[in-house]
């Protein structure tokens, strides 16, 4: 397979979900809930790329959707370049042998009433085999449990084998979370705001971990996260979700220190600053007018799904929807502004130079 080729990609993922009731015969059909609507993400060996957006924006669901959680409505999920149909059992297991995940809650995502020794033996059984081909037991398991929770550094480990989930602190947990991910030596792991549950103080550290199982695994990641301060340090590339679609994409530095698209600005400039304390950066959001709600995903509204929020908008974002425009070499932004056509909106060099007030800066854009 060349370098090139992303290990994970999709194309054109869309989720709709069901919004109730049930189609009369002869009326109207069910209406649906766009949750994702045509988004494009492609992961890379050794790499990580940050999906960020507020909540509401789809982020887990694409993290879903490429674990094979749920099933996709409508786009393409390709492993090293070949299609995933993801029917029947032996087709699932084949595929989370390769894409894991990493859930939100540590504690939820872990069985109370069993010891780690179960969780992971279950992990290893699964998805490994001993030298002689059956299943493992005895000192080949103990070895696989050892060198397990060392990957994660929780050492020795037989402080923490035997231990249930409510003995464990936060961060210990999502360490466990993470060697039952590892049991089955993936190549990609989908983590859906690994640290959002998590003490700031050891938030650092689980990062810090995910960075060295892609720098000694050469894992690809997928990181979820409305931190998009925790992105432009964690990830090498940053993709921003809104109302289930893309609106911007880049190498993580260049996307928060520089946003082209008004959503990536107002999400930067929107986060507390703590050198703001008199407050003037969230008092010029307001005197943008980017207040109100995002749109309804059940009846999106035609053009850039952005426009009622964006101070930029024009005719043209109320009426069509922009395709992400390259703007620079590994920039493209999904906004007309950044098009040659008429009656395009003037975002301007503000736009484009923004993140130069919002470096270091983090959380979900102002609703």
């Amino acid at each position: 397979m060349s370098e090139t080729t992303p290990v994970l990609a999709a194309h054109g993922l869309t989720k709709h979900f069901r919004a109730g009731g049930r189609r009369v015969s002869g009326g109207s059909p069910a209406r649906a809930i766009h949750a994702v609507d045509g988004v494009d993400l492609e992961l890379h060996r050794g790499q990580v790329l940050a999906v960020v957006g507020e909540s509401g924006s789809g982020k887990s669901t694409v993290a879903r959707l490429l674990a094979g959680l749920i099933p996709i409505t409508g786009g393409q999920v390709l492993l090293d370049g070949a299609d995933v149909r993801l029917r029947g059992r032996r087709a699932f297991r084949a595929y989370v042998r390769r894409v894991q995940m990493i859930f939100q809650d540590p504690f939820g995502s872990l069985n109370p009433v069993h010891p780690v020794r179960y969780t992971l033996t279950r992990a290893l059984r699964l998805h490994r085999r001993q030298s002689s081909g059956g299943t493992l037991r005895g000192p080949e398991l103990e070895a696989a449990l050892t060198e397990l929770l060392e990957r994660v550094h929780l050492t020795p480990a037989t402080r923490y084998v035997d231990k249930y989930p409510h003995e464990l602190s936060g961060g210990q947990r999502q360490r466990i979370a993470i060697a039952r991910a590892l049991a089955a030596d993936p190549e990609v792991l989908l983590a859906d705001e690994p640290v959002s549950m998590l003490d700031v103080s050891i938030r650092l550290g689980i990062l810090n971990l995910l960075a060295d199982l892609r720098d000694r695994l050469g894992i690809a990641v997928l990181y979820i996260t409305h931190d998009i301060a925790s992105a432009r340090y964690f990830a090498d590339r940053t993709t921003v979700l809104y109302a289930g679609q893309v609106m911007e994409t880049g190498d993580s530095e260049s996307v928060t220190q520089e946003p082209l698209h008004p959503y990536t600005r107002l999400l930067i400039a929107s986060a507390p600053d703590p050198d703001d304390l008199a407050g003037v950066g969230a008092a010029a959001v307001r005197e943008q007018g980017t207040g109100g709600e995002p749109p309804s995903l059940v009846d999106p509204p035609p053009g850039c799904r952005f426009a009622p929020r964006c101070p930029y908008a024009t005719d043209l974002c109320r009426t069509e929807t922009p395709e992400l425009i390259e703007v620079a070499p590994g920039r493209s932004a999904a906004c007309w502004g950044y098009s040659e056509r008429e009656g395009r909106p003037d975002v301007g060099p503000a736009v484009r130079h923004a993140g130069a007030n919002g470096s270091g800066t983090n959380g979900e854009a102002a609703a």
